[in-house]
């Protein structure tokens, strides 16, 4: 039966949590369970998959169904988990190693064919877990233990590539951000198909200093474009400064505090060339999108799948022995 009453406190697992003092991971967590919580399902409608790193530890603390799979196979496993039991509410917890580098291929695959995943990536830009080395989202020029003349690598855009494979709800939170991201949060897990949630966090042994530009109120303002479907893409500490898109490209106009001009571009979460275009909005040239940045509507894959079982229930077409007795088949003397 569904349960209304549980608070996030009845998602704590109870086990001691070890992040080191001050990860973002520990924000997450409590919103996460926050966001649990205020589903009102019980907790056996809950199944949460990690693959391995810190982020991945995330099924020890929430009082739910989980599992702890293998490095890279967190999709995987919770397409498996999804398809073997629609009901239950899914979620993915990864990181930018975990889901991005041995993990690319399922996650790509799995966001392409709409399954109805709520996956949550945790992107520090770097490998934390094995002690600090580049990740497929650590920045050029950055020193690590792996890069220590600094890497020469192109980072990955997490937001933009699931925007580019079609993801139906792509957005990007903060840790420090609680109120905007828990909202985020909140709207991934009432979404039907995948959802794909990149949350910029800080590890403190490895990229303390990361996001600290986004996360400071001296300038975070003037850095981050918090967007909203049907709102004016406006920023800036005075909100006097606005995208506007000519000949295909987004360029940056100032204006008075408060007044944009009708050429300030509208966001629209359902356009698929407006979201890709600004999920790759970067610093130093543009501010750093917040927010949910595509959010449209097609049938999931387990939907799909399990009307197909319906339809062929009763016929002979697909039967093991009519397949095997086909046009396909041949005798070998």
């Amino acid at each position: 039966m569904e349960n209304a009453k549980l608070t996030a406190k009845d998602f704590a697992s109870g086990l001691p949590v070890k992040w080191c003092p001050g990860c973002g991971d520990f924000a997450i967590l409590n919103m996460m369970q926050k966001v649990l919580a205020g589903m009102g399902l019980p907790h056996e409608k809950y199944a949460v998959i990690s693959g391995i790193g810190c982020s991945s530890r995330f099924p020890y603390y929430v009082n739910t169904y989980g599992f702890h799979s293998i490095h890279g196979r967190a999709a995987a496993v919770a397409s498996g988990v999804k398809l073997a039991n629609p009901d239950l509410a899914v979620w993915v917890v990864t990181g930018d190693g975990d889901g991005l580098s041995i993990g690319g291929n399922h996650m790509m695959h799995a966001i392409r064919r709409n399954i109805g995943l709520k996956i949550v990536l945790f992107n520090n830009r770097i490998y934390a877990l094995t002690k600090g080395q580049a990740s497929p989202t650590t920045q050029p020029g950055t020193k690590t233990k792996s890069t220590p003349a600094g890497s020469i690598d192109y980072p990955f855009n997490p937001a933009r590539f699931a925007v580019g494979l079609d993801c139906t709800f792509v957005a990007r939170g903060i840790d420090t951000d609680i109120p905007g991201t828990t909202a985020i949060l909140e709207r991934a897990a009432r979404h039907n198909g995948t959802t794909f949630v990149e949350i910029l966090q800080k590890c403190v042994p490895f990229s303390d200093k990361e996001f600290d530009p986004i996360k400071d109120p001296a300038t975070r303002e003037e850095v981050l474009l918090r967007v909203a479907h049907g709102k004016p893409l406006v920023f800036g500490t005075n909100k006097d400064k606005g995208i506007v898109f000519r000949n295909f490209r987004p360029e940056i106009v100032t204006f008075p505090a408060g007044k944009p001009p009708a050429e300030v571009a509208v966001y629209d979460e359902t356009n698929a060339e407006m979201a890709y275009l600004i999920a790759g909005f970067t610093q130093p040239g543009f501010p750093v999108p917040l927010g949910v940045l595509r959010s449209t509507s097609k049938p999931s894959f387990e939907e799909l799948y399990y009307d197909q079982v319906r339809n062929v229930a009763h016929t002979r077409e697909h039967e093991l022995e009519a397949l095997l007795a086909g046009p396909d088949a041949w005798e070998v003397k």
